[in-house]
């Protein structure tokens, strides 16, 4: 498998777990009349249920990062 190919199979990784985590927010979250998360009602969130999904976001592009980094050479710091 190429840099590249590596790079696209972990974006759609991303994407999914990405979705996930919006699908929490879905199911618990009620929306507003332009279909946003309206926050300003009284929703409980599990704290550990959020962090989970984040973490694994966070996990995720951060080894996409790496990945691009990598796959195009670039230089940082």
């Amino acid at each position: 498998m190429t840099a590249i190919e590596d790079v696209r199979k972990e974006m759609k990784k991303l994407e999914q777990i990405r979705n996930e985590f919006y699908a929490l927010f879905d199911t618990q979250v009620p929306k507003d009349e332009n279909d946003l998360f309206d926050f300003s009602q009284e929703t409980k969130l599990d704290a550990k249920e959020v962090y989970n999904h984040f973490f694994k976001l966070d996990y995720q592009a951060r080894k996409v990062r790496g990945l691009l980094i990598e796959a195009r050479d670039i230089k940082v710091g």
